[in-house]
């Protein structure tokens, strides 16, 4: 019987393992750094009067539109990362509570708590109609609001490109508003011509820019929502498992007409031909 204690205490030790989970990533930190490095380079970029340029060279006003989504949805992307790693917590914070009741009690205990995780393992310990709503009504907690901010994302690049059809009509309507071609006034043509190939290029370059680095924030966003909603399943494939039945006892061998065996049972078998003659 002692043999089987280390390979009993192995296998405890592997269960308690896969139910903790991996360590809570610091996804609201990095967002912290990355926000740290992007004041920054805007810092440096209005030292340099880039700002200036840019606002001044955008009659239609659609740089300051771009930067002001950018600067917002990346807000959004701080407030999401800390609630993506705020859940994480609870859920971690779930399983040690789980491994702690089991050890306590003999019975399994109760799987709900707080935030999606814990919303999820109960509905799952319910054993619910449908198999697949408490998966999705997680998946729409973790991942739902980030379609909204991708759409929002593809916003900046449509505005770049908005700018760039503007600044090309610009420069098209100046053209055709050219009476003749005077070598003397050709400074100031070429003064007007570019200043709507500035409104496209300037323009499209802020929205590329803007929709690059917003687009890093979101690929992570979403990564790190899709290692949470794996977590969850894995955890709830180790905590909903129904308890193990006792192993019933093996019943007492015994022949067809030993003292084992019922007496209706003797009675259809006849006399035991072993048994004494008087």
């Amino acid at each position: 019987m002692t043999a089987f204690t280390p390979l009993a205490q192995r296998a405890a030790s592997k269960t308690a393992n896969s139910a903790s989970g991996p360590a809570t990533e610091p996804l609201w930190l990095e967002w912290f750094a990355l926000a740290g490095m992007l004041a920054f380079g805007g810092w440096l970029l209005g030292l340099r009067g880039v700002w200036a340029l840019l606002l001044t060279s955008d009659p239609t006003g659609l740089t300051l539109v771009i930067t002001a989504v950018f600067v917002a949805s990346t807000l959004w992307c701080g407030a999401r990362s800390r609630e993506l790693q705020r859940q994480r917590g609870l859920l971690a914070g779930l399983q040690s509570g789980w491994q702690h009741g089991l050890r306590a009690a003999t019975a399994r205990p109760d799987l709900q708590g707080p935030g999606w995780a814990g919303q999820y393992l109960a509905a799952l310990q319910a054993r619910p109609q449908d198999d697949n709503a408490p998966l999705d009504l997680l998946v729409e907690a973790a991942q739902g609001p980030h379609h909204t901010a991708w759409w929002v994302n593809g916003i900046q690049l449509k505005l770049g490109l908005l700018g760039k059809v503007i600044g090309f009509s610009v420069l098209a309507l100046q053209i055709g508003q050219i009476q003749s071609l005077d070598a003397t006034q050709s400074q100031d043509l070429l003064k007007s011509l570019t200043a709507g190939l500035g409104i496209a290029l300037l323009t499209t370059m802020v929205g590329l820019v803007g929709n690059i680095l917003l687009g890093l924030q979101l690929t992570r966003l979403d990564r790190y929502a899709d290692a949470f909603v794996a977590d969850c399943q894995r955890a709830g494939l180790v905590m909903t498992r129904p308890p193990e039945a006792p192993a019933a006892p093996a019943p007492a061998a015994a022949g067809p007409g030993g003292p084992a065996a019922p007496a209706a049972q003797r009675l259809l078998d006849g006399p035991d031909p072993g048994a004494t003659r008087l």
